[in-house]
């Protein structure tokens, strides 16, 4: 399967900003995601949720105080009782669970992506 073309316009429809995990909680009852984040990206952006699955590569903590990368422009989706108000981005791992993409150094948050 290949992937289908894309313009840079496209592309730049799209904003991705970094930003700070600082509250995760488990989400039991969700059928695709596992966990609610709370993610800080700054003071343009405030704190936005995202739900997302998780598991069984990341039990939540220790993901408090990690920089991910998010898609801040997508409409909200009701996910449940919640409203996720940003895609977490990640890659799947050999087993096709979430890796979340994160940069590989300390970062300002609310940086977008180019």
């Amino acid at each position: 399967m290949s992937a289908q073309s894309a313009t840079f316009e496209d592309f730049e429809k799209l904003d991705i900003r970094v930003g700070r995990v600082i509250d995760v909680q488990p989400f039991p009852e969700g059928r695709y995601s596992t966990h609610i984040l709370m993610i800080d990206f700054g003071l343009e952006l405030g704190t936005k949720k995202s739900l997302a699955k998780l598991a069984p590569n990341y039990a939540g903590p220790e993901l408090v105080g990690r920089q991910v990368l998010a898609i801040v422009n997508f409409p909200p989706r009701q996910i449940g009782r919640h409203r996720s108000e940003v895609l977490t981005l990640g890659v799947p791992d050999g087993h096709g669970n979430v890796v979340l993409i994160q940069p590989d150094q300390d970062v300002l948050i609310g940086g977008k992506l180019y």
